[in-house]
């Protein structure tokens, strides 16, 4: 495998979500039965990824916790012989799993967030995964941009086209098309207005990046809001190396927002194979 390390920045307040997150992680707030953060490991887990690499902040405990053994509630479900549970709880950090916690002292942006895994990533391809955007495909969508890269051997993002109001929510890029996935990209823009977007394909919270990005992030002005913008190190990338971007098949769930929250909460409720039936029965039952 060419992809072993993913990157997961995991430092963000979630101030969107208060006073939900006020005590406890966003990336912990549940979708059905599963933590968002749960949702983006297995997905890079699933495309061969091993090594976990959180980028995290104050209060982001919950998480370490989460994929760490939990002794007590083992032996109790053991003792129980709640066996499909103890396989529930024994599953969430597989045995040649390695999680890793780096500390991002100041919420510098993005870019500096992955720049913050540097350390560990070292000189080999890496995934970077935004909880936030749960997305679902299958083969799943990580898989999929990992076995592009093992072809192409170049960074490659994920991308989907936005209505072109939404342009200032995403880093938009431009491209010369490759076949009818991918696309080389020639340039990348963060949050434009939607007069200055030069596509409408979006970059959704999902990459595969060269240890080349490491440099242009580090020696970058700092861009929107004052922040290390990863789009920019990218765009400094694109000068000396290709950059491809991948319309993937499958769906993106915006969980860094309420309604998409909620979608997201729906969607795979109704797919669940234990609930999802009752549930549509309920949501036909409501008079709406």
């Amino acid at each position: 495998m060419l992809v072993t390390r993913a990157i997961f920045p995991v430092a963000g307040l979630g101030t969107r979500f208060l006073p939900a997150t006020k005590a406890q992680p966003k990336e912990m707030l549940p979708v059905v039965d599963k933590p968002l953060i749960q949702y983006a490991v297995e997905e890079a887990y699933a495309a061969g990824v091993r090594q976990m690499i959180f980028v995290t902040g104050r209060h982001k405990r919950p998480i370490e916790d989460h994929f760490d053994m939990t002794f007590e509630l083992e032996v109790a479900l053991e003792q129980a012989g709640k066996e499909e549970l103890l396989k529930v709880v024994r599953s969430v950090k597989p045995d040649d799993m390695e999680c890793i916690y780096v500390r991002q002292a100041q919420a510098l942006g993005l870019g500096h967030a992955v720049l913050c895994g540097q350390r560990l990533v070292g000189d080999n391809p890496f995934a970077v995964l935004l909880a936030d955007d749960l997305m679902v495909g299958e083969p799943p969508v990580m898989q999929q941009m990992v076995e592009q890269f093992e072809e192409w051997r170049v960074s490659i993002l994920a991308v989907q086209e936005v209505p072109a109001e939404q342009t200032r929510r995403y880093g938009i890029v431009a491209g010369t098309p490759i076949n009818e996935r991918l696309l080389d990209v020639t340039g990348i823009v963060e949050k434009p207005a939607p007069e200055d977007a030069p596509s409408r394909l979006g970059v959704a919270g999902r990459y595969i990046l060269t240890p080349g990005v490491f440099h242009e992030i580090a020696t970058q002005q700092r861009g929107v809001g004052g922040e290390i913008q990863l789009t920019d190190g990218i765009a400094a990338l694109l000068r000396r190396e290709k950059v491809f971007a991948y319309r993937y098949e499958g769906k993106r769930f915006d969980c860094g927002s309420k309604e998409g929250f909620l979608e997201a909460n729906v969607a795979l409720a109704l797919e669940h194979p234990q609930l999802g039936p009752g549930f549509r029965a309920y949501l036909k039952s409501l008079d709406i």
